[in-house]
């Protein structure tokens, strides 16, 4: 095994006290203003916005630096077409009976179906796949670590990323997702983690009158 070469760490950049409270203020101020939208216009969104935001997914931190993650993005129709037909047909069964009563309880407030329109009207679909090994040059395999939870890092820096530039997301996770493999064309060894809409929202667009919960209700200081 050739060990990694290490190199002074050159990219931090230390900030007072009061900066660090300014920068996390300015931060929270930002993701405040993020919310998940399921109305979508069909405005077209640049597709050098898009490779800069997934870059910046790519830097995120991953089980032995395998970067277990590959970003399918979307915008021919008749793709969208077909994952919105999969995706409704899986859909269609959770809310006729696969799922649990209390699920669809949990998810009545939010007036969701399995009609699933913004997933042809977004201009992009980012579908998100989660790869549990590698296929090397000679066909061996080499398994990826920590492949879930490398991935969800990924996929929040990803949100936040297409938030900062100005855009809106939807997660979106049909299940089963295997369709997406057909559809897309992918490999095995990929595995269907989300589907990310991604666009504009719509003139008018509303969203549930929801909060969140408080930092003593999602955080326990140990000191």
């Amino acid at each position: 095994m050739v060990r990694a070469r290490f190199a002074p760490l050159s990219t931090y950049r230390e900030l007072s006290p009061e900066e660090m409270l300014q920068a996390a203020d300015d931060f929270l101020s930002v993701m405040r203003r993020r919310r998940t939208v399921r109305d979508f216009s069909d405005r077209p969104v640049p597709k050098d916005v898009l490779e800069r935001c997934l870059l910046a997914a790519g830097t995120a931190p991953n089980g032995a630096n395998r970067q277990p993650w590959r970003f399918v993005v979307v915008g021919d129709p008749e793709i969208k077409a077909q994952i919105r037909a999969g995706a409704e047909e899986e859909e269609a069964e959770f809310y006729s009976g696969k799922a649990p009563p209390e699920w669809i309880e949990a998810l009545e407030h939010l007036g969701t179906d399995e009609h699933k329109p913004f997933l042809e009207r977004a201009p992009w679909l980012i579908v998100i796949f989660a790869e549990s090994y590698e296929v090397m040059p000679d066909g061996g395999k080499a398994k990826n670590y920590y492949v879930s939870e490398s991935v969800g890092i990924a996929t929040g820096m990803l949100i936040t990323a297409l938030h900062h530039a100005g855009l809106v997301t939807l997660t979106h996770t049909p299940s089963p997702m295997k369709f997406l493999n057909t559809v897309l064309h992918r490999p095995e060894n990929e595995r269907p983690f989300l589907i990310l809409v991604c666009g504009y929202p719509e003139e008018g667009a509303t969203v549930p009158d929801i909060s969140k919960k408080s930092i003593d209700e999602i955080a326990v200081f140990v000191e």
